[in-house]
Parts: structure tokens; sequence; C-alpha cells
């Protein structure tokens, strides 16, 4: 798939006189291209409830706990890049969305939100009401919320929801928050049905973008691009325009399936840690390309990139504006027009590959390790499991410390194989998995974890079994919260409240009816991976990992030892 999104016609099924706002709104969401509706279901949606049950064409998904349903809900958005359906009802459950729809907001993840409200007689305003706690959605979701939305009467609800879909679809992607009393679903429908709106045309003010771009580049040196994963669908173009116009690519913090890794004009993604070497290219470029790209902090280095003398050009729709020194212009358009365009009018140039690509290879390739060793190195786990899954395999991770390791020996390769929180969100590895599971259920899904992270949202491992989704979840079981204990070792040289009791993940994972596999030498490491990965059921292999490799830099014993201040 290139270019923008897919356009989602009606559906031949029709709407027919006598149906419910909650029969007409299914049927407005399917015809948006909405496939799956996540919850836990609740008594104040029980007429949607029962409309799903009667769709042929959106499946319901009733997860173990809110945060794992909007965890799953993101994911296959991200994935699919067509807005998944997540359903909540009154009170402070709907609080467990918050992280999901802030890193959708974040991430541009398409999503519709469906909050039931109380009884339309009953709503007097937000806050506590009458002795039930009841949250404003509105103010609680507005601030990560691309659109928001609340029914004034039950007509509103189907017009509301198309509008709701569209905005999650539409431009750069996101969060829409649309508010439903309970009362409306049950309601007979007799408004007009909403018709889907035509996207105007901009490719005049495109082509005149692609062509002041193709001026600047072709007065460019050096010029480089950072990729972000608002350009994930325009993959194929991007490789076209960096092969025909010679730019280097960099990819931008946990969006490393946006380019080939494996390609000759790929630099580097711009990560925790990376060696300077791999920064050559940006370091001497003119002229960079933030394509599909917010520039968080990791992206650019501590805001050391780009250089005040870099000439900077933010391309895709929706981005927020960057504060820099340095001429910056924004072009907000959709990614894959303007690069088909670019490469259209651009004039080809042949330029070396930087020394960044050679340095960025180097820096991927896992450590020798010794096969003496007791326990498992993290870095092998990564690497055996590279070699026996398929290329195209979605690898979903935390953001914490067992995630550097995929981000540095994981050779992405393949689009829309990645799916990670956009920062600092644990617990999303394995609902997401989910998620990205039933949205592409040939797909191999593999769910990369810490010990810490996989008991605050594990239970979804049922919602996996319940639904026969085979992902692999890979648990590194070190005992510690290692991203904290890193951070103590070197300022205090000592840990407190961060070690953690050691868990039978196999155990667990059977428990729920899952397959479990315990590895605890690095022997292990093939012949289960490639037996798990045979299995059609979800299947947990928990890897006893060494606690002291608590970073691919980084042994904790080291910190200990370094001399510290009085």
């Amino acid at each position: 798939m290139t270019g923008v999104a897919p356009r989602w016609e009606p559906l031949p099924i029709g709407y027919q006189e006598g149906w419910t706002v909650a029969e007409i709104t299914v049927r407005v969401l399917v015809d948006a291209g909405i496939r799956r509706a996540y919850t836990v279901a609740g008594d104040a949606f029980l007429e949607l409830l029962d409309a799903l049950r009667f769709e042929p064409l959106m499946a319901l998904v009733t997860a173990r706990q809110d945060t794992g349903a909007a965890f799953m809900a993101e994911a296959e958005g991200k994935l699919r890049e067509v807005p998944a359906l997540l359903l909540g009802g009154p009170g402070p459950g709907i609080a467990d969305f918050l992280v999901a729809v802030r890193s959708a907001y974040q991430d541009g993840s398409p999503m519709v939100v469906l909050v039931e409200e109380r009884a339309s007689v009953r709503l007097a305003g937000p806050g506590i009401q009458d002795g039930l706690a009841e949250l404003d959605p509105l103010t609680l979701f507005g601030p990560f919320a691309k659109w928001t939305g609340r029914a004034e009467t039950a007509a509103q609800v189907p017009v509301l929801a198309a509008q709701a879909a569209r905005a999650a679809r539409d431009g750069r992607k996101g969060p829409a928050i649309l508010a439903v009393p309970a009362d409306f679903w049950v309601a007979p429908f007799d408004g007009a049905i909403p018709e889907p709106e035509q996207r105007p045309d901009d490719t005049g003010a495109v082509l005149r973008s692609a062509h002041e771009v193709a001026a600047l580049l072709a007065d460019s040196r050096y010029p480089v691009v950072i990729a972000g994963g608002i350009g994930r669908s325009a993959r194929k173009d991007l490789i076209a325009a960096a092969e025909q116009l010679g730019l280097a690519v960099y990819t931008a913090f946990r969006r490393q399936d946006s380019f080939p890794e494996n390609h000759a004009r790929y630099a580097g993604h711009l990560g925790v840690g990376i060696p300077p070497g791999q920064l050559d290219a940006l370091e001497r470029a003119d002229v960079v390309l933030a394509i599909g790209t917010r520039l968080d902090e990791v992206t650019t280095q501590n805001n050391r990139y780009p250089l005040p003398a870099q000439t900077l050009v933010v391309i895709g729709p929706g981005l927020p504006a960057t504060h820099r020194r340095g001429l910056t212009f924004r072009i907000d358009c959709e990614v894959g027009p303007f690069l088909r365009q670019l490469v259209a009018v651009g004039v080809a140039r042949s330029r070396r590959s930087s020394a960044a690509n050679a340095a960025t290879h180097t820096h991927m390739t896992p450590p020798r390790t010794s096969p003496d060793h007791p326990l498992v190195h993290p870095a092998d786990v990564v690497r055996v499991l590279r070699k026996v899954a398929p290329e195209d395999t979605v690898v979903a991770a935390d953001s914490d410390k067992t995630a550097r390791f995929v981000h540095r020996y994981w050779c992405f390769t393949e689009p829309h194989t990645q799916i990670e929180p956009p920062d600092g969100v644990r617990g999303y590895a394995v609902p997401a998995a989910l998620g990205a599971k039933l949205a592409a259920p040939k797909r191999t899904v593999v769910a990369v974890i810490s010990d810490a992270a996989a008991m605050m949202t594990g239970q979804e491992l049922e919602t996996a079994v319940r639904y026969r989704a085979p992902i692999l979840v890979v648990v590194f079981q070190n005992g510690l919260y290692a991203d904290v204990a890193m951070h103590q070792a070197a300022k205090h040289g000592r840990l407190n409240g961060v070690s953690l009791t050691a868990v039978d993940f196999a155990a667990w994972a059977r428990s729920f009816g899952a397959a479990g596999y315990t590895i605890e030498s690095p022997e292990q490491l093939e012949p289960t991976m490639r037996r798990a990965l045979q299995h059609q059921r979800p299947s947990v292999i928990d890897v006893r990992t060494d606690p002291d490799v608590i970073d691919p830099d980084t042994r904790l014993s080291a910190l200990f030892q370094r001399p510290r201040k009085s």
C-alpha cells in the first residue's frame, strides 16, 4: 500500500427502515472501514453490543481490562492505518484509556473512541453526579484528541460517528472521541444517512511544493531525510526518492520500519545511545527533510539536530510547528502524493553513501557472547529470534530497556513491522501484539517484553487464547525494573525498590491455555523458538536473561564500580 490511506466506499449492504440509532451507527462505522470494536463489556451500551452481534463485518473483542482494550485498538490502527473502535462506559474506567489515547495522538494512530454517558435526562454536567463517579470524557481526553464531539440528540449520533471516523482517518491520523448518552442507542433513527465527504483536490499545491523542494535539493551538496511513522504507507515512494535523488535516510525514534535498514541509502536509527559515526550524514547535511515525523527529543538527539545552519523542510499532514534556530519550511500535505511528485520533477543525482551506513551496520551487529556463560545474553535472544522468524514479522515492544536490544539488533526490512508506543509506556506489547494479530492474521506477531511490564497487562494473553490469536510473547526475565536500576547504580552505586520476584511465566501461560516454555541457557534458544513459532496457539517463552547486561552498552556491575564524588 502506497500513498494515502485507502478510501472506504459504502458497502452494498444497505440501511433499513426501522433501524435503531445503534444499528445505524454500527453500519456507518463499517462503511468507514472499521472492522473491530474493542471493549470491556458494560451495561451502559447494551444496545450497541446487541447491534454488533448482528453485524457480520465488525467483530467484537472483549478484553480483560480497559487498558488492554485501548492498546489493542491503538495497535490495530497503527498497523492498518484505518481506525479501530474502542468502547467505554461512564465512570472512572475510561481513565484507563488515557495512555493509549495519548499514544495514538502522539503517534498519529487512527482510533474512534465511543464513550457512553448516563441517560440524557440525567446529564447535568461533568464531574461527580448523584454519588456516582462520572468523568467528562471530552475534558479528560481533550488535550490528546484530534477531534471530540458530544451527541445532544439521538439523530446526531450516526452523523457524529461518521465525522469521528473521518477525522481519525484523514490528514494526520489520530484519536477521535465521541460521547453518547446511553438512552440514545435504543431510539429509532429517522434522520438522513450521512454521506461520505469528498477530499478536496490539492494536487496543484503539492506539485508547487514538490518543485520548490526539488530546486532546494538540486542546489544541495548533502541532503538527508528523517523518516517518521506518519509516512509509513508511502515507504515505496520514499525508497524511490532516496534512490533517484541520492538521499541519505534516517529513521525517527521507534520508527525503524519507515525505511529498509538493509538499503544502501539507509543512514541509521536516531535512537538512544547511537555511536558518533552513525551521525556522520546528519552532521554534514545542508538540507534536512523531516518526512512524517514530529522531531521528538530522542530523534533530534536532545534537540541538537537539525543544526542551525541546516535548512529544515517538515513534510506531512498536521505536524506541529518546530521551535529551532535556522531556516524552516512546513509543507502540510499527504506524504505519498508529495514524494511521487518530487520523484517526477526532481533532478536525478548520484551521491555516495555516507560513512554512517557502515557505522550503522557495525552498530547493529550482535556481540559475540561466551557459550560457556550460564545465563542468556539479551542480544542473543533478539539475534536468534530474528533468524528464525519470517522477514515480515510484526514486533511489538514496550518503552523499556528490552526495546533497546530490539532497536539495535533487529534489522527491520519490511513495512509495518514495528509496533511500539511513542514514549515512556509500559505494558503495551502484549495487548498491542494481539491487536496486530487480529488485524493481520496471516502475519507472525511477536511481543518482546520485560518481566516487569509483562505483569502489567499480560492478562490479555487469555484474550488471545479466547480469540485463537497465536501471538508469541518473549519475556526477558532479569528480576529488575531495569531502567531505574541502571540510573540508581550510576548515581548512587546501590539499588533500592527495583528487585522483582522470579515468576514462572511458562506455567502462567499454561494456566490461560497458552503454550509455555522456559529458556535458561543459550543453546535452548533456537530449538525452543522454532517450536513456539510453529504453534497455532498463543505461546510464551520465559527467557532467564543475565541481569548484569542491563543495556546493549552497559553492565550493571561496571556501574557499581564507577568512582563517585563524595
